[in-house]
């Protein structure tokens, strides 16, 4: 977390190595649990004088309950590690917002921050296309996937309660259940399946040498070059160095407004207005479709 409140979530000397998530969750269910009265304490003189100590205490002594949430996700096929990290992250940010004056015990008002980091997380990394954008959808997400687990495949009168229940169309919870149903396919052709014709990549029609294709943009890049010619012909011979040395100069530095001044003894403002000019006179001539793109 930024700011003042970062805090080191070291673990009670003696706690096991953690080198797995089993040895964390040992370490943390032997961290002692807080009175009531030493939780108003250590909150007190967190909110009243930014104490680390008292909130690294806190979050300490409520990481089993973290854990005991996130283990409710686990069936979404994302380590249990990295939901537990995340599930930290959100009872952090409730110990900063917590206030004991308030009179709920902190367990009751992190557990709202904790299942929020976890949801986001859940959403970010289950699908490489997200299913859930809105609050409404992230709602019909997380509600839908643990009645469907219940229930299996709704049939209309199921999807009709579910929608009832949640205060969405029907329609809203169908096309959730499709999503929930959607799986990610990669584009390319996997290493261990190299002669899999499915793939996107082996389907999709590469168009870019297509005789055809190729004939229309070669005739097409000569109709632009031969206007362009006859419309630069049109300008003063000024003008048309001016243009060309600022935007049709094949070199890879196009000449500066200052360089132009030099050249013909002017202001660089005066070059400007000139390039203006001419450039709308392309402009009308041409149309911005057969500008150069910069110039256009």
């Amino acid at each position: 977390m930024t700011g003042s409140f970062e805090l080191q979530l070291a673990l009670p000397a003696g706690a096991a190595p953690l080198g797995s998530i089993d040895a964390y969750i040992q370490a943390v269910g032997r961290v002692p649990m807080l009175m009531p009265g030493e939780e108003l304490a250590l909150a007190g003189r967190f909110r009243n004088t930014n104490d680390l100590e008292a909130a690294r205490r806190l979050v300490l002594s409520h990481l089993r309950f973290v854990v005991k949430v996130a283990r409710g996700y686990l069936g979404y096929g994302l380590p249990f590690s990295d939901l537990i990290q995340e599930g930290n992250i959100g009872l952090m940010k409730a110990v900063k917002r917590f206030d004991p004056t308030v009179g709920v015990r902190l367990v009751s008002f992190a557990v709202h921050w904790i299942k929020a980091e976890i949801h986001e997380f859940i959403l970010r990394n289950w699908r490489i296309v997200k299913v859930a954008t809105t609050k409404a959808q992230r709602k019909l997400f997380f509600n839908l996937r643990r009645t469907r687990q219940r229930l299996g495949w709704l049939g209309r009168d199921e999807v009709e309660d579910v929608a009832r229940e949640l205060g969405v169309s029907p329609e809203e919870v169908v096309e959730m259940e499709q999503r929930l149903n959607a799986h990610d396919d990669s584009f390319d052709v996997l290493p261990e399946n190299d002669d899999d014709i499915s793939a996107p990549a082996n389907r999709i029609e590469d168009l870019r040498f297509e005789p055809e294709r190729q004939l229309a943009e070669h005739q097409d890049a000569a109709l632009r070059s031969r206007a362009l010619a006859r419309s630069l012909a049109e300008l003063d011979a000024r003008s048309r160095d001016i243009v060309t040395r600022r935007w049709l100069s094949e070199d890879s530095a196009k000449a500066t407004l200052q360089e132009l001044a030099d050249r013909y003894g002017v202001s660089a403002e005066r070059i400007r207005q000139l390039e203006k000019t001419a450039l709308e006179k392309l402009r009308a001539a041409l149309g911005p479709r057969l500008l150069p793109a910069a110039a256009a």
